[in-house]
Protein backbone atom coordinates (compact mmCIF):
# COMPACT_ATOMS: atom_id res chain seq x y z
CA UNK A 1 0.00 0.00 0.00
CA UNK A 2 1.36 3.55 -0.87
CA UNK A 3 0.85 5.41 2.17
CA UNK A 4 1.11 9.60 2.08
CA UNK A 5 2.63 11.30 5.06
CA UNK A 6 -0.13 14.40 4.44
CA UNK A 7 -3.27 15.12 6.91
CA UNK A 8 -5.55 14.59 4.46
CA UNK A 9 -4.62 11.31 3.50
CA UNK A 10 -4.57 10.24 6.86
CA UNK A 11 -7.99 11.24 7.32
CA UNK A 12 -9.13 9.62 4.30
CA UNK A 13 -7.78 6.48 5.71
CA UNK A 14 -10.20 7.15 9.08
CA UNK A 15 -12.97 7.73 6.62
CA UNK A 16 -12.79 4.51 5.00
CA UNK A 17 -12.35 2.79 8.54
CA UNK A 18 -15.02 1.22 9.68
CA UNK A 19 -13.91 0.80 13.65
CA UNK A 20 -13.37 4.63 13.12
CA UNK A 21 -17.06 5.32 14.90
CA UNK A 22 -15.76 3.26 17.97
CA UNK A 23 -13.72 6.56 19.24
CA UNK A 24 -16.83 8.17 20.49
CA UNK A 25 -16.92 4.87 22.59
CA UNK A 26 -14.45 5.82 24.76
CA UNK A 27 -13.13 8.81 27.10
CA UNK A 28 -9.54 10.60 26.21
CA UNK A 29 -7.47 12.07 28.76
CA UNK A 30 -6.86 15.91 27.50
CA UNK A 31 -3.98 18.23 27.44
CA UNK A 32 -3.77 21.52 26.94
CA UNK A 33 -7.21 21.03 26.35
CA UNK A 34 -7.13 18.47 23.61
CA UNK A 35 -7.85 14.91 23.60
CA UNK A 36 -4.28 12.76 23.79
CA UNK A 37 -2.69 10.54 21.17
CA UNK A 38 -3.21 7.43 23.34
CA UNK A 39 -0.49 4.97 22.73
CA UNK A 40 -0.02 3.55 26.05
CA UNK A 41 -3.43 0.95 25.33
CA UNK A 42 0.06 -2.11 25.84
CA UNK A 43 -0.11 -0.70 29.53
CA UNK A 44 -3.64 0.43 30.45
CA UNK A 45 -6.34 0.93 27.79
CA UNK A 46 -8.82 3.45 27.86
CA UNK A 47 -12.21 3.41 29.71
CA UNK A 48 -15.21 2.42 27.45
CA UNK A 49 -18.11 4.84 28.09
CA UNK A 50 -20.69 2.20 28.55
CA UNK A 51 -18.07 0.39 31.70
CA UNK A 52 -20.03 2.67 34.40
CA UNK A 53 -23.04 1.60 33.37
CA UNK A 54 -22.45 -2.09 33.88
CA UNK A 55 -20.89 -1.02 37.44
CA UNK A 56 -23.55 1.38 38.16
CA UNK A 57 -26.28 -1.48 37.49
CA UNK A 58 -24.06 -3.65 40.01
CA UNK A 59 -24.15 -0.80 42.79
CA UNK A 60 -27.96 -0.80 41.96
CA UNK A 61 -28.64 -4.31 42.36
CA UNK A 62 -26.41 -4.18 45.57
CA UNK A 63 -28.46 -1.36 47.29
CA UNK A 64 -32.10 -2.38 46.43
CA UNK A 65 -31.30 -6.64 46.93
CA UNK A 66 -28.32 -6.44 49.09
CA UNK A 67 -27.38 -10.10 49.55
CA UNK A 68 -29.94 -11.67 47.15
CA UNK A 69 -28.10 -9.80 44.21
CA UNK A 70 -26.08 -13.11 44.11
CA UNK A 71 -29.48 -14.81 42.35
CA UNK A 72 -32.22 -11.86 42.04
CA UNK A 73 -30.10 -9.46 40.17
CA UNK A 74 -30.93 -9.21 36.32
CA UNK A 75 -27.20 -10.31 36.08
CA UNK A 76 -26.99 -13.22 38.86
CA UNK A 77 -23.29 -12.47 40.95
CA UNK A 78 -23.41 -16.44 41.35
CA UNK A 79 -22.46 -16.66 37.46
CA UNK A 80 -21.84 -13.48 36.98
CA UNK A 81 -18.55 -14.09 35.24
CA UNK A 82 -19.87 -16.90 32.74
CA UNK A 83 -21.12 -13.87 31.00
CA UNK A 84 -17.40 -13.40 29.81
CA UNK A 85 -16.64 -16.88 28.91
CA UNK A 86 -18.04 -16.79 25.24
CA UNK A 87 -16.51 -13.41 24.33
CA UNK A 88 -13.20 -15.11 25.79
CA UNK A 89 -13.01 -18.24 24.21
CA UNK A 90 -13.02 -16.32 21.33
CA UNK A 91 -10.75 -13.85 21.66
CA UNK A 92 -7.83 -16.66 22.80
CA UNK A 93 -9.03 -19.45 20.66
CA UNK A 94 -10.26 -21.70 23.14
CA UNK A 95 -13.35 -23.94 24.05
CA UNK A 96 -15.61 -22.06 26.19
CA UNK A 97 -15.19 -24.79 28.90
CA UNK A 98 -11.33 -24.06 28.80
CA UNK A 99 -11.63 -20.20 30.26
CA UNK A 100 -12.21 -18.73 33.37
CA UNK A 101 -12.08 -15.67 35.09
CA UNK A 102 -10.58 -14.76 38.16
CA UNK A 103 -7.87 -13.13 40.45
CA UNK A 104 -5.32 -11.41 38.61
CA UNK A 105 -2.57 -12.27 36.69
CA UNK A 106 0.52 -13.03 38.62
CA UNK A 107 -1.56 -14.83 41.27
CA UNK A 108 -2.99 -16.69 38.55
CA UNK A 109 -0.02 -18.13 36.80
CA UNK A 110 1.11 -19.15 40.32
CA UNK A 111 -1.99 -21.05 41.14
CA UNK A 112 -1.63 -22.46 37.30
CA UNK A 113 2.17 -23.68 38.49
CA UNK A 114 0.34 -25.80 41.11
CA UNK A 115 -0.70 -28.10 38.12
CA UNK A 116 1.67 -27.59 35.69
CA UNK A 117 5.10 -27.18 37.41
CA UNK A 118 5.59 -30.65 39.15
CA UNK A 119 9.31 -30.85 39.20
CA UNK A 120 11.22 -35.04 39.26
CA UNK A 121 14.96 -35.45 40.34
CA UNK A 122 14.97 -36.09 36.70
CA UNK A 123 12.86 -33.22 35.17
CA UNK A 124 12.92 -29.89 37.00
CA UNK A 125 14.28 -27.29 34.67
CA UNK A 126 11.96 -24.23 33.11
CA UNK A 127 12.74 -22.64 29.75
CA UNK A 128 11.72 -18.74 29.64
CA UNK A 129 13.04 -15.62 27.28
CA UNK A 130 15.68 -13.71 28.50
CA UNK A 131 14.73 -10.61 30.68
CA UNK A 132 11.06 -11.95 30.68
CA UNK A 133 8.63 -9.35 32.63
CA UNK A 134 9.92 -9.03 36.05
CA UNK A 135 6.93 -10.14 37.89
CA UNK A 136 7.08 -13.56 35.80
CA UNK A 137 11.09 -13.74 36.57
CA UNK A 138 10.11 -13.65 40.58
CA UNK A 139 7.16 -15.35 40.20
CA UNK A 140 9.21 -18.53 38.38
CA UNK A 141 12.11 -17.82 41.08
CA UNK A 142 9.66 -18.13 44.11
CA UNK A 143 8.07 -21.11 42.84
CA UNK A 144 11.69 -22.76 42.36
CA UNK A 145 12.55 -21.63 45.62
CA UNK A 146 9.46 -22.70 47.29
CA UNK A 147 10.16 -26.76 45.55
CA UNK A 148 13.74 -26.21 47.24
CA UNK A 149 15.22 -25.97 43.99
CA UNK A 150 17.79 -23.14 43.31
CA UNK A 151 16.66 -20.89 40.43
CA UNK A 152 19.87 -20.27 38.58
CA UNK A 153 20.25 -24.03 37.89
CA UNK A 154 16.54 -24.42 37.20
CA UNK A 155 15.59 -21.36 34.73
CA UNK A 156 17.00 -21.28 31.94
CA UNK A 157 16.94 -17.94 29.86
CA UNK A 158 16.86 -18.19 25.92
CA UNK A 159 18.83 -15.23 24.69
CA UNK A 160 19.01 -12.66 21.74
CA UNK A 161 21.88 -13.48 19.17
CA UNK A 162 24.75 -10.84 19.97
CA UNK A 163 23.80 -7.61 17.96
CA UNK A 164 19.88 -8.60 17.16
CA UNK A 165 16.87 -7.21 18.84
CA UNK A 166 14.59 -9.94 18.81
CA UNK A 167 14.48 -13.92 19.41
CA UNK A 168 14.46 -16.58 16.64
CA UNK A 169 12.31 -19.70 16.98
CA UNK A 170 14.56 -21.79 15.78
CA UNK A 171 16.91 -20.88 19.21
CA UNK A 172 14.28 -21.31 21.20
CA UNK A 173 13.16 -25.18 19.55
CA UNK A 174 17.18 -25.27 19.53
CA UNK A 175 17.36 -24.86 23.89
CA UNK A 176 14.51 -26.99 24.24
CA UNK A 177 15.96 -29.84 22.29
CA UNK A 178 19.05 -29.36 23.84
CA UNK A 179 17.51 -29.48 27.90
CA UNK A 180 16.10 -32.57 26.87
CA UNK A 181 14.42 -34.57 29.51
CA UNK A 182 15.26 -32.17 31.91
CA UNK A 183 12.74 -29.79 30.50
CA UNK A 184 9.71 -29.65 33.12
CA UNK A 185 8.35 -26.45 31.82
CA UNK A 186 8.03 -23.95 29.00
CA UNK A 187 6.30 -20.34 30.01
CA UNK A 188 6.88 -17.45 27.96
CA UNK A 189 5.16 -14.21 27.31
CA UNK A 190 3.15 -14.45 23.93
CA UNK A 191 4.20 -11.04 23.25
CA UNK A 192 7.13 -9.59 24.38
CA UNK A 193 6.47 -6.18 26.09
CA UNK A 194 9.29 -4.56 25.78
CA UNK A 195 10.27 -5.11 21.87
CA UNK A 196 7.12 -5.98 21.34
CA UNK A 197 7.96 -9.36 19.48
CA UNK A 198 4.75 -12.18 18.90
CA UNK A 199 6.40 -15.51 19.45
CA UNK A 200 5.50 -18.17 17.52
CA UNK A 201 3.86 -19.84 19.84
CA UNK A 202 2.24 -22.70 17.85
CA UNK A 203 6.22 -23.98 17.15
CA UNK A 204 7.42 -23.55 20.62
CA UNK A 205 4.26 -25.25 22.01
CA UNK A 206 4.69 -28.45 19.75
CA UNK A 207 8.48 -28.58 20.54
CA UNK A 208 8.17 -28.32 23.99
CA UNK A 209 5.46 -30.80 24.13
CA UNK A 210 7.56 -33.22 21.73
CA UNK A 211 10.02 -32.79 24.38
CA UNK A 212 7.60 -34.14 27.12
CA UNK A 213 7.25 -30.75 29.16
CA UNK A 214 4.44 -28.99 29.55
CA UNK A 215 4.09 -25.28 27.76
CA UNK A 216 2.02 -22.61 28.95
CA UNK A 217 2.00 -18.65 27.80
CA UNK A 218 1.93 -15.37 29.43
CA UNK A 219 -0.55 -13.44 27.67
CA UNK A 220 -0.59 -9.96 29.00
CA UNK A 221 0.52 -8.16 26.02
CA UNK A 222 -1.39 -10.48 23.60
CA UNK A 223 -4.90 -11.29 24.92
CA UNK A 224 -6.95 -8.78 22.47
CA UNK A 225 -3.94 -7.84 20.31
CA UNK A 226 -2.99 -10.60 18.23
CA UNK A 227 -4.81 -13.82 17.03
CA UNK A 228 -4.56 -17.14 19.36
CA UNK A 229 -5.55 -20.45 18.52
CA UNK A 230 -4.83 -21.64 22.66
CA UNK A 231 -6.74 -24.81 21.98
CA UNK A 232 -5.70 -26.02 18.06
CA UNK A 233 -2.09 -25.46 19.69
CA UNK A 234 -2.92 -27.93 22.12
CA UNK A 235 -0.68 -25.32 24.54
CA UNK A 236 -1.62 -26.37 28.06
CA UNK A 237 -2.15 -23.47 30.02
CA UNK A 238 -2.26 -19.21 30.04
CA UNK A 239 -3.05 -16.73 31.76
CA UNK A 240 -3.57 -12.77 30.87
CA UNK A 241 -4.53 -9.36 32.54
CA UNK A 242 -7.43 -7.63 30.91
CA UNK A 243 -6.58 -3.83 31.83
CA UNK A 244 -4.27 -3.82 28.90
CA UNK A 245 -5.86 -4.00 25.01
CA UNK A 246 -9.39 -5.73 26.71
CA UNK A 247 -9.41 -1.74 28.31
CA UNK A 248 -11.28 -3.63 31.61
CA UNK A 249 -9.49 -0.85 34.22
CA UNK A 250 -6.57 -0.47 36.22
CA UNK A 251 -5.81 -3.81 38.27
CA UNK A 252 -8.48 -5.98 36.67
CA UNK A 253 -9.57 -9.60 36.72
CA UNK A 254 -7.21 -12.05 34.85
CA UNK A 255 -8.45 -14.65 32.30
CA UNK A 256 -7.03 -18.35 32.71
CA UNK A 257 -6.69 -20.81 29.99
CA UNK A 258 -6.86 -24.35 30.75
CA UNK A 259 -6.76 -27.22 27.59
CA UNK A 260 -9.88 -29.58 27.55
CA UNK A 261 -7.41 -32.61 28.65
CA UNK A 262 -7.18 -31.37 31.77
CA UNK A 263 -11.05 -30.88 32.54
CA UNK A 264 -13.02 -32.65 34.70
CA UNK A 265 -10.26 -34.03 36.63
CA UNK A 266 -9.94 -34.94 40.46
CA UNK A 267 -6.44 -36.06 40.01
CA UNK A 268 -4.25 -33.17 39.13
CA UNK A 269 -2.97 -31.15 41.98
CA UNK A 270 -4.67 -27.52 42.29
CA UNK A 271 -5.00 -25.15 45.09
CA UNK A 272 -8.52 -25.82 45.66
CA UNK A 273 -11.86 -23.37 46.68
CA UNK A 274 -15.47 -23.36 47.17
CA UNK A 275 -15.87 -21.62 43.98
CA UNK A 276 -14.32 -24.51 41.91
CA UNK A 277 -17.06 -26.90 43.35
CA UNK A 278 -19.55 -28.29 41.07
CA UNK A 279 -22.18 -25.59 41.32
CA UNK A 280 -25.03 -27.82 42.02
CA UNK A 281 -23.82 -28.76 45.09
CA UNK A 282 -21.93 -25.97 45.98
CA UNK A 283 -24.54 -24.85 48.68
CA UNK A 284 -24.79 -27.80 50.28
CA UNK A 285 -21.55 -26.97 52.13
CA UNK A 286 -19.83 -30.70 51.31
CA UNK A 287 -16.62 -31.80 52.91
CA UNK A 288 -15.29 -32.95 50.33
CA UNK A 289 -14.11 -30.63 46.73
CA UNK A 290 -16.36 -31.70 43.96
CA UNK A 291 -14.22 -29.90 40.73
CA UNK A 292 -16.41 -27.80 37.99
CA UNK A 293 -15.94 -29.83 34.82
CA UNK A 294 -14.68 -26.77 33.17
CA UNK A 295 -11.44 -24.45 34.25
CA UNK A 296 -13.82 -22.74 36.76
CA UNK A 297 -12.38 -25.75 38.90
CA UNK A 298 -9.21 -23.39 39.15
CA UNK A 299 -11.37 -20.79 41.28
CA UNK A 300 -10.94 -20.08 44.87
CA UNK A 301 -13.81 -17.68 45.30
CA UNK A 302 -16.28 -16.03 44.26
CA UNK A 303 -15.77 -13.25 41.88
CA UNK A 304 -15.59 -9.74 42.41
CA UNK A 305 -18.30 -8.57 40.77
CA UNK A 306 -17.41 -5.19 40.84
CA UNK A 307 -14.49 -5.54 38.81
CA UNK A 308 -15.61 -7.78 36.56
CA UNK A 309 -18.50 -5.95 35.57
CA UNK A 310 -16.35 -3.33 33.53
CA UNK A 311 -14.42 -6.36 31.63
CA UNK A 312 -17.77 -7.82 30.67
CA UNK A 313 -18.64 -3.59 29.27
CA UNK A 314 -15.84 -4.41 27.23
CA UNK A 315 -16.00 -7.50 26.29
CA UNK A 316 -19.61 -6.39 24.42
CA UNK A 317 -17.83 -3.94 22.43
CA UNK A 318 -15.20 -7.36 21.13
CA UNK A 319 -18.62 -9.01 20.33
CA UNK A 320 -19.85 -6.16 18.71
CA UNK A 321 -16.43 -5.91 16.24
CA UNK A 322 -14.95 -8.80 16.16
CA UNK A 323 -11.32 -10.12 16.35
CA UNK A 324 -10.95 -10.12 12.63
CA UNK A 325 -11.91 -6.35 12.10
CA UNK A 326 -9.73 -5.47 14.63
CA UNK A 327 -7.07 -7.51 13.32
CA UNK A 328 -7.04 -5.47 9.75
CA UNK A 329 -7.31 -2.05 11.11
CA UNK A 330 -4.07 -3.09 13.59
CA UNK A 331 -1.87 -4.58 11.09
CA UNK A 332 -2.66 -1.59 8.76
CA UNK A 333 -2.27 1.06 11.32
CA UNK A 334 0.57 -0.22 12.60
CA UNK A 335 2.51 -0.22 9.22
CA UNK A 336 1.12 3.32 8.82
CA UNK A 337 2.79 4.43 12.13
CA UNK A 338 5.99 2.68 11.09
CA UNK A 339 5.40 4.88 7.98
CA UNK A 340 5.51 7.96 9.52
CA UNK A 341 8.66 7.28 11.66
CA UNK A 342 10.36 6.62 8.61
CA UNK A 343 9.26 9.65 6.96
CA UNK A 344 10.28 11.91 9.85
CA UNK A 345 13.39 9.89 10.12
CA UNK A 346 14.56 11.44 6.92
CA UNK A 347 13.80 14.63 7.89
CA UNK A 348 15.72 14.99 11.28
CA UNK A 349 19.55 14.03 12.41
CA UNK A 350 18.53 11.54 14.64
CA UNK A 351 18.00 8.03 13.77
CA UNK A 352 15.11 5.73 14.79
CA UNK A 353 15.47 1.91 14.88
CA UNK A 354 12.67 -0.03 14.86
CA UNK A 355 13.37 -3.31 17.11
CA UNK A 356 9.98 -4.70 17.18
CA UNK A 357 10.37 -7.60 13.97
CA UNK A 358 7.81 -8.48 11.34
CA UNK A 359 6.18 -10.63 13.91
CA UNK A 360 4.19 -8.30 15.77
CA UNK A 361 0.84 -6.85 16.77
CA UNK A 362 0.03 -3.16 17.55
CA UNK A 363 2.99 -2.28 19.29
CA UNK A 364 6.34 -0.44 18.05
CA UNK A 365 9.25 -0.24 20.25
CA UNK A 366 11.73 2.28 18.81
CA UNK A 367 15.06 3.26 19.57
CA UNK A 368 15.72 7.23 19.39
CA UNK A 369 19.51 7.33 18.73
CA UNK A 370 20.81 10.88 19.17
CA UNK A 371 17.72 11.12 21.66
CA UNK A 372 17.60 11.58 25.50
CA UNK A 373 14.29 11.42 27.96
CA UNK A 374 13.88 15.38 27.41
CA UNK A 375 11.83 14.22 23.81
CA UNK A 376 9.57 11.48 25.35
CA UNK A 377 9.33 14.90 28.05
CA UNK A 378 8.08 16.75 24.89
CA UNK A 379 5.88 14.64 23.75
CA UNK A 380 4.26 14.00 26.98
CA UNK A 381 3.77 17.78 27.59
CA UNK A 382 2.21 18.22 23.96
CA UNK A 383 0.32 15.62 24.32
CA UNK A 384 1.28 12.29 22.84
CA UNK A 385 0.83 9.71 25.81
CA UNK A 386 3.55 6.78 25.04
CA UNK A 387 6.21 5.47 27.68
CA UNK A 388 9.54 4.91 28.35
CA UNK A 389 12.29 2.04 28.55
CA UNK A 390 16.14 2.61 29.34
CA UNK A 391 18.18 3.34 27.83
CA UNK A 392 16.34 5.27 24.94
CA UNK A 393 13.23 3.24 23.99
CA UNK A 394 9.77 4.37 23.25
CA UNK A 395 6.92 1.68 23.06
CA UNK A 396 4.12 3.12 20.36
CA UNK A 397 0.72 0.82 20.54
CA UNK A 398 -2.06 2.21 18.41
CA UNK A 399 -4.80 0.15 19.51
CA UNK A 400 -7.19 -0.29 17.06
CA UNK A 401 -10.53 0.25 18.69
CA UNK A 402 -9.63 4.06 19.18
CA UNK A 403 -6.45 5.05 17.74
CA UNK A 404 -7.07 7.01 14.44
CA UNK A 405 -4.71 7.38 11.48
CA UNK A 406 -5.15 11.12 12.01
CA UNK A 407 -3.17 10.40 15.38
CA UNK A 408 -0.74 8.91 13.59
CA UNK A 409 0.26 11.82 11.02
CA UNK A 410 -0.04 14.13 14.39
CA UNK A 411 2.45 11.85 16.19
CA UNK A 412 4.90 12.31 13.49
CA UNK A 413 4.46 16.10 13.41
CA UNK A 414 4.48 16.49 16.86
CA UNK A 415 7.70 14.25 17.19
CA UNK A 416 9.50 16.06 14.58
CA UNK A 417 8.35 19.45 16.33
CA UNK A 418 10.41 17.90 19.87
CA UNK A 419 13.31 17.12 18.11
CA UNK A 420 13.71 19.88 15.58
CA UNK A 421 12.96 22.68 19.14
CA UNK A 422 16.69 21.37 20.25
Amino acid sequence: MEFQNTLSYAQNLDNKDPLHKYRDQFYYPKVNGKEVIYFTGNSLGLQPKNSKEYVDEVMRDWAELAVEGHFYADKPWWDYHERLVEPLAKIVGAKTEEVSVMNTLTVNLHLLMVSFYRPTHKRFKILCEEKAFPSDQYMLQSQVRFHGLNPQDTIVEVKKRDGEHSWRTEDIVAKIEEIGDELALVLIGGVNYYNGQVFDMKAITAAGKANGAFVGWDLAHAAGNIELKLHDWEVDFAAWCSYKYMNSGPGNASGIFVHQRYLDRKDIPRFEGWWGTKKETRFLMKPEFDPMANADAWQLSNAPILSVAPYLASLQLFEEVGMKALLEKQKLITAYLEFILKKVDDQVASTFEIITPKERGCQLSVFLHGEGKSLFDYLMKNGVITDWREPNVIRLAPAPFYCSFEDMFRFGEILKAGILSK
